[in-house]
């Protein structure tokens, strides 16, 4: 089996989190009297760490102060709301499910903070035997970078190249490409197929259970 890993992204792959998360930042928006946006907005707010996100969202040239209260703001608010529509993306259990059967391990990298992150796998996707979730850590960077990918393939006692990595944006794509992993777009995320293949996609897939063909061959 040439793939013996599969690497996730968490937002955008596994759940869809742009409900909560955009519900969240637009909550701190109110309450500093700026322009809130709509959900649909935030598909192109997210996806470089929840930090990034705010910047985002905020009106241009504000001073640090306010930007890095809002952060703080939004740290609260999404910690209050991250559960409420949060859901794993149809097909997402039988494919997990079905990796397990075929001995396929399973690992997360993800730019939303570290602790926020294990929360979620905690409460959503805990079941499925993920080895390594990594979130944003102080001190690391943050994907693109692939520093934090290649931390998981040393863990896991594998070669970068044995590794199928699946996400739904430009930074997984880039990732992948940095870390020597098989990038693969899923187009049920937050972005579209030209951005995916632009940003060095292999192929795209259009539903979670395509991965299995990886296997089923």
């Amino acid at each position: 089996m040439k793939y013996k890993a599969v690497l996730f992204d968490l937002d955008g792959t596994l759940l869809d989190t742009i409900d909560d998360l955009g519900d969240s930042m637009n909550n701190v928006l109110k309450k500093l009297n700026f322009p809130q946006h709509p959900i649909e907005s935030y598909k192109y707010f997210v996806g470089d760490g929840l930090e990034i996100l705010v910047k985002r969202a905020l009106p241009q040239n504000l001073p640090e102060d306010i930007i890095e209260n809002a952060y703080q703001m939004m740290r609260s608010e999404y910690g209050k709301n991250w559960a409420k529509k949060t859901k794993p993306y149809e097909g997402i259990p039988e494919l997990l499910e079905g990796l397990s059967v075929l001995g396929v391990r399973k690992t997360i990298l993800t730019n939303k903070p570290d602790d926020t992150a294990q929360k979620v796998i905690e409460k959503f996707l805990s079941r499925y035997d993920f080895e390594i979730v990594l979130g944003a850590r102080h001190g690391i960077p943050k994907k693109p970078n692939p520093e934090s990918a290649l931390e998981i393939a040393e863990k896991m006692g594998l070669s970068s190249s044995e590794f199928l990595y699946l996400g739904d944006t430009k930074v997984d794509m880039k990732t992948a490409q940095s870390a020597g992993m098989y990038p693969i777009g899923v187009l049920w995320g937050f972005r579209k197929a030209d951005e995916l293949v632009e940003s060095g996609a292999k192929i795209l897939i259009t539903h979670p259970l395509n991965l299995l063909e990886f296997y089923n061959k």
